[in-house]
């Protein structure tokens, strides 16, 4: 369900086009106890270049917020070989969209507000506008 929402957009700005190179990295898995229940799930990744990740957090029973993957995410991009160039991600649950930047050689990253793009059509195409900005970013 997750890709359903995410892999069109990425087809359409043009994240499935050369020289942009898609690779997986190993699935986490992810705990979280909110006082009730513990919600488990995992978070896959999915890198282009080096420079854009895309990160997936799916759960069984519910929908883990994107909040959860915020330090995994900001850990892949503090881990890019090439720190002088920011970092990209898209964090999704299927829902919600999160978007965030990092600049690892000076510590700082950014972040969108979150986006629910089955709310509006306006959510979707902003959505769409940033990431074209950011393909054409890391081409």
């Amino acid at each position: 369900m997750t890709l359903l929402l995410v892999s069109p957009l990425l087809a359409i700005a043009g994240f499935y086009d050369p020289p942009l190179r898609v690779r997986a990295e190993e699935s986490v898995s992810l705990t979280v106890d909110d006082g009730e229940e513990i919600l488990s799930g995992r978070i896959d990744v999915l890198v282009w270049l080096n420079q854009f990740w895309m990160v997936i957090v799916e759960s069984q029973k519910t929908a883990l917020s994107v909040w959860t993957a915020l330090p995994q995410t900001l850990a892949y991009l503090m881990a890019n070989p090439q720190p002088e160039k920011p970092s990209f991600a898209i964090v999704t649950n299927g829902d919600d969209i999160l978007l965030v930047k990092l600049r690892a050689n000076v510590h700082y990253y950014a972040l969108s507000r979150v986006f629910a793009p089955f709310i509006s059509r306006e959510e979707l195409y902003r959505v769409l506008q940033i990431l074209k900005h950011i393909g054409a970013a890391i081409k």
